[in-house]
């Protein structure tokens, strides 16, 4: 359970501000159609986080837990800084894929966008540490919804009045605490 908690707190902080979270806002701003939107955000997330998912499953086989250990919380270190770098969308991300329509475009534009992305980066590493990638999917899938579906409904009103430095902040200190806390070797007594 706590495999899903983290992972949806983290990915739904991190994706404030996110340049998936400006795709959706010029989706919505483009298409006025919430649903397929939402319905593309959806499937593209969990095929996205899915592979990211098992990739992190995998990794833990290949690595011994000293080294998975300092890999993991270098990867949460670097996650934290990285978190506090604000995203910009390319004009070109907002023009893809239109002629499969709204959800095809929301379903091609987000499942490219989330390619090598902060919050797919971190569903590996969360998945690398915790033993659970099924949960930790759902985590980040959810996180993603929670931060995306209220851009679909109310685009860039919303964005306006969200403290982004402050979200970034504190997504960032959270990825750090799991840094130290991996690299500390936190994970083992707490069962990570």
């Amino acid at each position: 359970m706590e495999a899903l908690l983290v992972s949806t707190g983290v990915v739904a902080l991190a994706e404030i501000g996110d340049k998936t979270q400006l795709l959706a806002f010029i989706l919505a701003a483009r298409f006025k159609k919430p649903l397929p939107i939402i319905a593309g955000i959806l499937v593209a997330t969990l095929v996205n986080h899915g592979l990211a998912g098992a990739l992190g499953a995998w990794i833990t086989t290949l690595l011994t837990p000293e080294v998975l250990r300092w890999v993991l919380g270098a990867s949460f270190l670097a996650m934290a800084v990285w978190t506090l770098i604000p995203d910009k969308i390319d004009e070109e991300e907002t023009r893809v894929a239109t002629r499969f329509g709204v959800f095809g475009a929301t379903l091609i534009t987000f499942f490219l966008a989330e390619m090598g992305d902060k919050t797919q980066i971190a569903t590996v590493a969360l998945a690398a540490n915790y033993a659970a990638p099924l949960l930790v999917v759902l985590g980040t899938t959810l996180g993603m919804l929670i931060a995306d579906v209220p851009a679909v409904f109310v685009g860039n009103k919303l964005a306006a009045k969200i403290p982004m430095k402050l979200v970034h902040g504190v997504a960032a200190a959270i990825f750090a605490l799991l840094g130290v806390a991996t690299l500390w070797g936190a994970g083992e007594r707490f069962g990570f």
